[in-house]
């Protein structure tokens, strides 16, 4: 398999002089043989010219961090990733390839998550160019690629996992989003390989119910949470009326028959446990 090779393409500050200083020679000597009357030296010197012009196409300019990919004839040479002024083979062609870190957002895709609910997910992908062959003449066109695989792979995560999960110790998109954003990454990543691509990033940006559900959906979000809220009233509340018992007997304040500590846990557990102020009621009758 074919990877990306090095290119030691010569300082082109060093070319640039050298070129410049022969069409300088070569235009006086046009001249001075144009004086002299010498004819052959001149048709010489008049052919040397364009030849000289067509030395400069090998003069080329790296940015940092981009890169050169350059071809003869359709023949992969190599890469010139060093920045600054370059000189090759003025037959080579340079292709422009950029190394720079990059990132983008994927559509908002409708899917049906792994209990069939249907949810909209988005995520953001941050990535590089880290092979400049295979991202040359791997695939047609890298940029369109990352973007279509991205998708697929959000896509395919969202179908595999729970929106919300019901079950103790089950993965889900909402409730797991660094282990979810790990397993996108490596999907993507796995995706991206033949185009030279290296993943650094990816989460989650947009995770939500489709709208024909959510209404459905957010009101079973608000029963599970008052039903949480209520057990938790409750197992406190019964603890508070044990102890209050187990208080009123191990300090002799009084002595309560069955009938009263049945009646005195129904009042505690209305007022504990209600979720509106109680009405306290003044009794008359004697314990």
């Amino acid at each position: 398999m074919i990877r990306e090779t090095t290119y030691g393409a010569t300082p082109g500050w060093l070319a640039l002089m050298v070129l410049l200083l022969a069409l300088a020679v070569d235009i006086a000597f046009i001249v001075l043989s144009i004086t002299w009357g010498q004819w052959i030296l001149l048709t010489v010197l008049a052919v040397l010219f364009p030849i000289l012009l067509f030395l400069f196409n090998g003069l080329f300019a790296v940015p940092p961090n981009e890169a050169r990919v350059l071809q003869l004839f359709g023949k992969y040479v190599g890469t010139v990733r060093k920045p600054g002024l370059r000189y090759s083979n003025p037959l080579y062609s340079k292709k422009r390839v950029s190394v720079r870190v990059r990132n983008f957002e994927t559509e908002r895709s409708k899917v049906n998550d792994s209990d069939g609910n249907p949810i909209e997910m988005a995520a953001v992908v941050v990535w590089k160019v880290a092979d400049t062959y295979e991202a040359s003449f791997e695939v047609d066109d890298y940029v369109n690629f990352v973007h279509v695989q991205s998708e697929s792979a959000v896509r395919n995560l969202a179908t595999g996992y729970p929106y919300d999960t019901q079950e103790e110790g089950q993965m889900s998109l909402r409730g797991d989003t660094e282990e979810i954003a790990a397993q996108l990454k490596n999907q993507i990543q796995h995706r991206l390989e033949e185009a030279g691509v290296e993943v650094l990033e990816a989460r989650i940006t947009h995770l939500a119910y489709a709208a024909e559900i959510a209404s459905a959906m957010l009101q079973r979000q608000q029963a599970s949470a008052i039903i949480a809220a209520r057990s938790q009233i409750v197992e406190g509340a019964v603890s508070m009326v044990q102890m209050a018992l187990e208080h009123l007997s191990d300090r002799g304040i009084v002595d309560l028959d069955e009938e009263r500590k049945a009646s005195m846990v129904s009042n505690l557990l209305v007022v504990l446990c209600g979720d509106k102020a109680t009405q306290p009621v003044l009794s008359t009758d004697t314990l």
